[in-house]
């Protein structure tokens, strides 16, 4: 990419794709195309066609995306696997069409079997079931890295796949019923406080451990791939650290300054007990993680919360 290239960014206000515009824009690119969901559905095939044939972007980051946390994933199940796979088909195959020179597709790191060894390297995929409360979302994803190989093989496009690990930033989703963990736990712990109440209660036994990553970091790497990575299979993004859910709650319990109690509720599911990224792929490329998670967790505090 060079800095007139014409770059689209399918998701360009979730909190990937606005960091991935942010990134672009501090390091001078000045051609950036952006629409809203009322401006252009992904999930409708002409929509998406006629767009491609008139823009003609050079360059296409797809971080849209139907996204949630374990309530979201395993509740509408349908819509996830549906919306995600129309979503991935129709960019794709309207980015083979119109010549696009680069595409990059962001995949999850809940794609990989719930038992695989760890840390999870980039071949643990497809090794093992997945798993259960998010396969209908993991499968979309699959099938996306799927498309983007099948299509580099077939004919020969510069696709790549990315995955990245938990992540958490500014325009992240704080609904208590779709949200991932960090945002949940910041909304939980800070209501808590401004009600003065007791104990906040956390899903789970908090023994499951986690990687994250800021968004503002994630975007770096995406775009630092872009510009230095064109094989085929894809490359896990993340910060190699990781965390209990237990230890993440008291992390966030001290930032927020709640001074109750913290209850665990064991009857809620854990998900996945580990997941953790294999980073060497990308640590070998030369990019590393700057924002350290207590930072980037007061950084995102303050910035939702203006605390």
């Amino acid at each position: 990419m060079d800095l007139h290239s014409k770059i689209y960014v399918a998701g360009h206000r979730g909190m990937v794709g606005s960091a991935i515009v942010s990134n672009l824009k501090s390091k001078g690119f000045n051609n950036i195309i952006e629409r809203t969901s009322s401006e252009l559905n992904l999930i409708n095939q002409q929509e998406v066609a006629d767009f491609f044939e008139k823009e003609k972007p050079e360059y296409v980051f797809l971080a849209a995306a139907k996204v949630g946390g374990i309530v979201a994933n395993n509740t509408y199940r349908a819509d996830f696997i549906y919306e995600n796979l129309m979503i991935q088909n129709n960019v794709i195959h309207n980015s083979y069409k119109n010549g696009v020179k680069k595409l990059m597709f962001l995949g999850s790191s809940c794609i990989y079997p719930k038992l695989a060894p760890q840390p999870l390297t980039e071949n643990s995929l497809l090794t093992g079931l997945l798993e259960e409360t998010n396969e209908p979302y993991a499968i979309a994803k699959i099938a996306g890295i799927k498309m983007c190989d099948s299509y580099r093989a077939q004919y020969g496009c510069n696709f790549v796949s990315v995955m990245p690990t938990n992540l958490y930033g500014l325009n992240d989703n704080y609904d208590l019923q779709n949200s991932h963990v960090l945002p949940a736990l910041l909304r939980k712990f800070h209501e808590a406080k401004i009600n003065n109440e007791p104990s906040v209660t956390v899903w789970g036994s908090g023994t499951p451990l986690r990687e994250f990553l800021h968004a503002t970091d994630m975007a770096d790497a995406c775009v630092f791939l872009m510009q230095n990575y064109d094989d085929e299979g894809f490359v896990n993004i993340g910060s190699g650290v990781e965390i209990s859910i237990k230890d993440l709650a008291y992390l966030v319990k001290n930032i927020v300054g709640f001074n109750g109690e913290v209850v665990f509720d064991t009857s809620k599911p854990d998900g996945t007990p580990r997941k953790l990224m294999d980073v060497t792929k990308l640590s070998k490329m030369g990019w590393h993680y700057k924002i350290s998670l207590e930072e980037g967790i007061k950084a995102v505090y303050a910035q939702k919360f203006n605390q």
